[in-house]
């Protein structure tokens, strides 16, 4: 089983930009599809975007789609999560999770989580 490891959150004024990182263990990184997701308080966590093994396939949340850029380097067991133009209601702990072969947007259908990393974007 994959393992997970989020770097790279923390506070940030609004227009401004971070890149979080997902590093994960194991020798298949490839076989995993990977998905970003987050959870702002008190609300659900949510979707926000996805990549597929090979790196080919990326798809978003409607609302960050323009802002957010999803990678991988599969050399380094690592993706990204480039964000850009940040917004207050951005704020939210930022999880990567792992699913085999096939990207989804159900947190349900990943096999494995990172600890989650705090974005915070201040007004």
């Amino acid at each position: 089983q994959v393992q997970l490891v989020e770097s790279g959150g923390g506070l940030v004024q609004a227009g401004g930009s971070l890149r979080l990182s997902c590093a994960a263990s194991g020798r298949t990184f490839s076989n995993y599809a990977m998905g970003w997701f987050r959870q702002a308080p008190g609300k659900e966590r949510e979707f926000v975007g996805a990549i597929s093994g090979n790196g080919s396939y990326t798809y978003y949340k409607d609302s960050v789609k323009g802002r957010f850029t999803i990678s991988r380097d599969n050399a380094k067991n690592t993706v990204y999560l480039q964000m850009n133009t940040l917004k207050p209601e951005d704020t939210a702990v930022y999880s990567c999770a792992a699913r085999p072969f096939y990207t989804s947007t159900k947190a349900g259908e990943y096999v494995a989580w990172g600890q989650g990393t705090q974005v915070t974007v201040s007004s």
